[in-house]
Formats: structure tokens, sequence, C-alpha cells
């Protein structure tokens, strides 16, 4: 889809001071640390951003000259064929450069960028990786929110990220189920906007007839299971994650107090409201979960023929809430898009005819396609202008940091 050059500035702008925002409620020393591997310090991902624009736009033009010599390597992610790169478990260990180096790296490139959008509107190859490069600048939006969370998490002192939200309660709700015919079906992006390579080609796929949940598992349901000693029961679990369970002697969602009465927000510590969708479970928990439910997990082409009738509304980024608040009700099937993301019993692979990316950019998706599960729908954390019924998310089945949650299915 083609914009007005003024659309594609104006968009460049939106998205750019959009990351900012995120992390103007930190102080410096926020900024810095990093809690765990899988996560990155916030300045990182300012950067990271920046340089995908840096590295893929900006180095093309003759006489070219980086910002910094050596901040390809600092902040280079997985691109291999672009060149080596700073280990990611160790991010956190760099003083150096700055936080303040790192905002005025963004504005020399924001600068750099808007001579250069001005230049190349009407240009295809300039307009596709413009938009890839704020998308994924988007990506990297929720990351800063669920890394900056898992950090403020371990502190004894129970950081606050934003302490002027008040959050609605949640409604309470029966589950029910829709049914949907299955049949041959459409599946992956249409090619009317942009997406990523790893929605496509769209393709047929066959489904059997199955049933899908009304709206995401709640935090009093999940508290069942807990209560039902759903974390001793080897019967319920995969054997991977029965390993999990053991090795990291999980008992409870990530964020719960042991008491299985508050939970860990970035708004702090609050009380855990029965109605709100249980967050921050890893794929293993959720499967468990739905087979003590006597349901399933719904394949991603299941969810994506329900979801692809339905707009994208939600309790997602735009609201500013930054916690699930629940089902709302109204509709067929509530919170396809937004509070958590949902995960769905597909493996992370390729399409039928999936071909990646030309050159470095084929390193964005593809190479993952293993050892990873599918998620839909988007989070309370996840732009609302960057998600739709196509999108795959993927991590690994003992991922918990992330936003993620349960919406159940059954075979009809």
């Amino acid at each position: 889809m083609t914009l007005p050059q003024r659309s594609y500035a104006q968009r460049y702008q939106s998205v750019r001071q959009a990351s900012l925002d995120l992390a103007a409620p930190l102080e410096t020393e926020d900024m810095v640390i990093q809690s765990m591997p899988d996560c990155s310090p916030t300045r990182w991902h300012l950067a990271h951003t920046t340089w995908f624009f840096e590295h893929f736009l900006l180095s093309a033009e003759p006489g070219h000259k980086p910002f910094r010599e050596g901040w390809d390597f600092l902040f280079n992610s997985y691109y291999y064929s672009v060149g080596d790169m700073y280990k990611r478990p160790q991010r956190g260990l760099l003083s150096r450069p700055t936080v303040l180096e790192v905002l005025e790296y963004r504005q020399h490139v924001d600068q750099r960028m808007a001579e250069l959008i001005e230049a190349n509107i009407g240009n295809p190859e300039f307009e596709f990786l413009l938009t890839l490069g704020l998308n994924h600048e988007q990506q990297h939006q929720e990351l800063i929110l669920t890394d900056i969370k898992h950090a403020f998490s371990l502190n004894p002192l129970k950081p606050v990220y934003r302490n002027d939200i008040e959050l609605p309660r949640g409604k309470p709700s029966a589950i029910t189920f829709e049914d949907y015919s299955g049949g041959i079906v459409e599946t992956g992006a249409t090619g009317q906007d942009f997406c990523f390579d790893n929605e496509t080609p769209r393709h047929r796929t066959l489904l059997e007839p199955f049933r899908l949940a009304s709206r995401q598992v709640s935090n009093a349901e999940y508290r069942a299971f807990i209560e039902d000693d759903g974390y001793r029961r080897p019967e319920l679990w995969l054997s991977a994650a029965w390993a999990a369970v053991q090795d990291q002697q999980w008992e409870r969602p990530v964020y719960w107090s042991r008491d299985l009465a508050r939970e860990f927000s970035l708004l702090g510590e609050i009380e855990l409201d029965p109605d709100r969708s249980v967050c921050h479970v890893s794929y293993f928990e959720a499967d468990a979960y739905a087979r003590w439910a006597g349901a399933r997990l719904p394949s991603e082409a299941e969810w994506e023929q329900a979801a692809a009738a339905e707009s994208v509304a939600g309790n997602l980024l735009d609201a500013q809430r930054f916690h699930p608040v629940g089902s709302t009700g109204g509709g067929r099937l509530a919170q396809l898009f937004g509070d958590t993301w949902e995960w769905t019993q597909s493996a992370y692979s390729a399409y039928p005819g999936f071909k990646p990316l030309a050159g470095s950019l084929g390193e964005y998706n593809g190479k993952f396609m293993c050892g990873q599960m599918v998620l839909r729908g988007g989070s309370c954390a996840t732009p609302a202008d960057h998600i739709r019924a196509s999108y795959r998310n993927f991590f690994y089945p003992e991922a918990r940091w992330q936003f993620s949650g349960i919406r159940l299915a059954a075979d009809r």
C-alpha cells in the first residue's frame, strides 16, 4: 500500500516518538539494566531500532559515514550476514555508550531519515524498507515494556512504571464456544497491506469442524487449575513441559504472589482481579491448562479463520493501560485482539511456498522456524496499527515474560 509523502514522514515521526514516550517514565538507571538473557536494556532497544534505519536505509547513500565506528557491532541483533555482534546475554554489562549518546544517535538518524524520505517517496523498494523498519520498531516497543517489567519485578522495592493509571475491573462472563464448520480456507496475508514475510504466501488450509472459546481464560479459572494441583500432576503436561516445571519449580504464573492474591504489573503490585485475563504463562502452561479443562489450544489457522471477520479493536497499547483488563462482553468472540497474545498449538514453521526476503533481511523471520510456537492476536503492549489477523508472533514454549495468555478450542 502506497502512502502520500507527508504520510510516510508523519508515520516515521509518530513511531519513533512513540518509542521515546514509552521510555519517558524511566530513569537513566532503569534503561541500562538487563534482568535475563532474553531481555535487553531499554537503551539497547532505542539504539538497535535506530541502527536498523542507519544500516538498511542510510548506509546505501553515497558518502555515508556511520554515526559512530563500532556501533554496528554493539547494536546488530542477529544479522550474521551483516557481521558479528556483541553477545545478547551481556548487553546489560555495557555502561557506554550512554543513554544520552543513544538519544543523540536517534536524533542524528531521524534528521537524515527526514531528508531521505523526502527524496525517495515513489521508490517502492525504499517505501517497503521504511515500512519494514517502522514495524520492526513497533515490535521493540512491546519489548521495551515486557523487558522493563521483568527487571522491575526482580527489584524488592517493586518499582512502578506508571502510577497514573486506574484499571477497570474485569467483567464476569461465562465462557461459551462458537462453532465453525471448517473446510478449505485461505490462510495468510492477502497482500493488500504491509505484512512480514512469514505471513506469506496466502494458501489453502483444510480445517476440520472446530469450536473456539468466546473469551480468554481468566485469572479465576487459572487459579482453579493451580488449586487442583495442576502444577503437580504430570499427566497434564508434555514431557518437556514437565521437565521445565521440575527444573524451574513453577507453581504459578511468573508474576503472581505465592498466596495467589496479587500480581506484579507495570502499574506496580496489584490485586489479582479474578475476571481479568491470565497473563505471562508459557505455551507449556497453556497446553497443560487446556488439557485440564478438557479442551485444547486452537491451531493458528483456526484462530485466523475466526479473526479474519473481526475488526482490530481491543485493549491494545493505544489504550495506555499496560495490563489486561479482561472481557468487556459484546460480540461472539471477545479479546481476539489485545489483552494477551494467545498461544496456539501450531509450531512456527514455513507456509507452503514460503520465500524469505532477499539478502540480510531474509534473516528477520525465516531462520527462527525451529522449536518455537505461534501466538496470535496482540496484547496490551501491541500498537493497534501493527497487528492484524494474519500476524504470526512466535516464542519458545517455555517463555513466560511476554504478555501471553490462553484461549481454548475444541473439536466438534
